[in-house]
């Protein structure tokens, strides 16, 4: 590493408690309004849920405050987003509900990680997206060993492709905000 790698690391405010609990109050809200206005679009246009499941709206926010408030605040926020969501709509599913907390928790986790590494912002995205993609197909597939079926294979599989539209949408989205976190 060089001398100005170095120095720009240890310069790296770390954010107070009480900013990092703000950001993750702030994101937990955001997973759970940006899916509900997408089921409100897909119940006008006759798309029902598949919007949410297209766009990944609770991903997007948890992976923002990983990247912005360090590891804490994201995987606080990918593990309360969707157990505040099913309180408060009754989504995601029951039956998703633990995936999807395993799922958010490792986004949140990883973005927060690798928020200080010294790395491109798009491997930073990938890496978390990956790493939160593996818990979920271990989630799906200890469920699935749990309760005795085989669906797991193409739950995972047509996750992944359904929801490539929003990996686009964070792709497009998330690396530019990283890179602007990292220069404050």
């Amino acid at each position: 590493m060089t001398s100005n790698t170095l120095t720009k690391q240890k310069s790296t405010a770390k954010l107070s408690f009480k900013a990092q609990t703000l950001a993750t109050v702030c994101a937990v809200a955001l997973a759970v309004a940006l899916p509900q206005v997408l089921h409100a679009v897909g119940a006008a246009t006759g798309a029902g849920t598949a919007l949410g499941e297209i766009f990944l709206p609770m991903h997007l926010p948890v992976l923002a405050v990983g990247f912005m408030a360090g590891p804490l605040a994201g995987a606080v926020s990918g593990a309360l987003a969707p157990v505040v969501s099913f309180a408060l709509s009754g989504m995601p599913g029951a039956v998703m509900l633990p995936v999807m907390c395993c799922e958010l928790f490792a986004y949140g986790l990883i973005a927060g990680l690798l928020s200080g590494k010294n790395i491109s912002a798009f491997r930073k995205l990938l890496s978390a997206q990956l790493a939160g993609r593996i818990v979920r197909a271990v989630a799906v597939f200890a469920a699935v060993y749990a309760f005795d079926s085989s669906i797991a294979v193409s739950t995972v599989w047509m996750s992944t492709v359904t929801g490539f539209a929003g990996i686009l949408l964070q792709w497009a989205i998330l690396p530019s905000l990283i890179k602007r976190t990292a220069k404050r």
